[in-house]
């Protein structure tokens, strides 16, 4: 990219400086949206072709997940090279066409940085294993064994087993949060934190809107290696890991979450600023997430935008769950910034996880746009697919060949995307695609759902359009939140919009009262709305009342 496209990028972003506050983020996951080349593999060039689609959702950016240079072990977040394509999704010239097209469609977009670790392959973690006094020999988390030759500590891997791998070239164990090919990089070192900061700068010159930081919170370890503590059954959740692995067992005090991983993140902002880009990071914790979601993103030399695991739950959130989540994060982080989501790559979709029918799932969507802070939507959640059933001689991803049956990966969620029914493979790709395309979501693609105005994909328009037309949704702050039974209703305002929402999140009618005040329908067209009235307002099985007032109107 030269320096006239880049200042043109610059320019594109100065446009508004908080682009990211509110803003509606669409997660594409490479390898399965579209196929140009008939190799079963989705790459750049198809991004590039289905581009117009996203923008027709009304997105404010893409969230593309990694397509870096990787012997794909774990899909591309091990990655053997940050500053390059690998082969199978395209060239670095194949990327600069997809910030080029994206930008021509008012598109941001924004890379996933797999920033924790790397792959074992990568010429980094090649050097530093070779010998324990070569330059880079301090680069990952590099360890002695205990005197009877057992790993360091107890910390665990979320792949399964033990964190630490033994090497045979420094007779040392080298630590690894995920698969054994996933060395950690060692961010007490100086000079770790320098070049993935020339990784960060490298991206931002070809014209990169921001990023999507894996595992943010896994940056930085306990420097005296302390054993986790034990975590009560009580207290243990799946949200993280499955049920089935030991993981969950542990207070994931030392192998993560550590204080000094601030001042990095500092740095990385101040290389934004540089910029205008924003970053979402991924905090994986199941006791702390909000908390530390509060740490990353308050004040202006942090992050913008954090998403902890709490709406990617194995169970729906019920309005009291809603309420239970806002009050949490509102004492946690009154300051802080979410970004929520119900679906992504390592999560079974939210229609099969939550067992929702179509009318649920436009709620659900209706309430995530009406939320305060921003929001990302999983590439096919638009069009309400449920998890794909994948046989066991068909699965990828080691996560779910590890634990299988009782754990079945992320494979179900990784299915080739669904464009045309009638199509070979969907319309993803001429080519045997990587995972089966899913017989079970081929009625519900994108050219059948075009063509129905009741659909999903519709709707997902509609409430995307609701949240560009108020910035009180987008922006404004969140008072008011009150759960009663399935009812929950809550304020946004913001300067002198107001906006009255409630959701019923169940099956049986309820009951609403409306403020005082004289509010209009804000909601428009929006499916599943009903119009506010004066008093009380009555709401059906997954009904909402979106109503607007604005100051100077009358106040009864």
């Amino acid at each position: 990219m030269n320096a006239t496209t880049h200042n043109a990028s610059l320019t594109h972003l100065a446009k508004d400086q908080d682009w990211w506050r509110g803003a509606v983020i669409y997660q594409i996951y490479p390898r399965s949206f579209q196929d140009s080349n008939g190799d079963g593999i989705g790459d750049l060039a198809g991004i590039v072709r289905r581009l117009p689609y996203v923008a027709s959702l009304g997105v404010d950016a893409v969230w593309i997940s990694p397509f870096f240079t990787s012997p794909m072990k774990d899909f591309g977040y091990d990655v053997s090279d940050y500053c390059d394509v690998d082969p199978m999704f395209g060239a670095l010239s194949d990327f600069d066409a997809v910030i080029e097209a994206a930008h021509g469609l008012g598109l941001k977009v924004m890379i996933d940085l797999v920033l924790s670790h790397t792959s074992d392959q990568h010429p980094w973690f090649v050097e530093s294993r070779a010998s324990r006094d070569n330059a880079r020999a301090n680069w990952y988390v590099w360890a002695d064994p205990k005197p009877d030759g057992t790993p360091p500590n107890n910390w665990l891997s979320i792949f399964g087993g033990p964190a630490w791998q033994w090497d045979a070239r420094r007779m040392q164990y080298y630590l690894h949060n995920f698969l054994t090919s996933q060395p950690d990089m060692n961010f007490h070192e100086p000079d770790v934190q320098d070049a993935l900061l020339d990784v960060a700068k490298f991206w931002l010159e070809r014209g990169v809107d921001g990023f999507r930081l894996d595992t943010i919170n896994f940056y930085v370890h306990d420097a005296q290696l302390r054993d986790n503590p034990s975590l009560p059954p009580e207290l243990r959740n799946a949200n993280i890991a499955p049920e089935v692995n030991p993981y969950n067992h542990q207070d994931h005090q030392y192998d993560k979450n550590q204080p000094e991983n601030l001042a990095f993140l500092r740095r990385l902002r101040a290389v934004m600023n540089g910029y205008n880009a924003a970053a979402v990071g991924e905090v994986g914790d199941a006791q702390y997430g909000l908390q530390i979601m509060g740490e990353y993103t308050s004040g202006d030399d942090l992050m913008q935008m954090c998403y902890a695991f709490e709406f990617l739950s194995p169970d729906m959130p019920g309005a009291d769950g809603v309420a239970d989540v806002m009050a949490r994060l509102a004492e946690a982080a009154p300051e802080g910034w979410p970004c929520w989501a119900y679906s992504n790559h390592d999560i079974m979709r939210h229609a099969t996880r939550w067992n929702m029918g179509t009318d649920a799932l436009r709620l659900m969507n209706t309430l995530m746009m009406c939320l305060r802070g921003s929001a990302c939507i999983y590439q096919g959640e638009e069009l309400g697919l449920p998890e794909a059933d994948v046989a066991f001689e068909d699965l990828q991803d080691p996560y779910g060949i590890e634990f299988w049956p009782e754990f079945k990966g992320r494979d179900g969620c990784r299915t080739p995307l669904v464009w045309e029914a009638g199509a070979v493979n969907a319309g993803f790709g001429d080519g045997k695609p990587w995972l089966p395309v899913s017989a079970a979501q081929q009625a519900l693609a994108v050219d059948q759902q075009e063509t129905d105005s009741t659909a999903l994909l519709h709707h997902y328009r509609q409430t995307i359009a609701l949240r560009h037309a108020h910035p009180a949704l987008a922006k404004g702050v969140q008072t008011g939140m009150r759960a009663t039974g399935d009812m929950l209703s809550f304020i946004r305002q913001h300067e002198n919009e107001q906006l009255f929402c409630a959701f019923n999140l169940g099956e049986a009618p309820q009951e609403v009262l409306m403020p005082v005040g004289d509010w209009k329908n804000a909601a428009g067209s929006v499916q599943g709305a009903v119009a506010p009235g004066e008093g009380a307002v009555r709401l059906g099985a997954w009904q909402c009342c979106i109503a607007i007032k604005t100051e100077g109107e009358s106040n009864g």
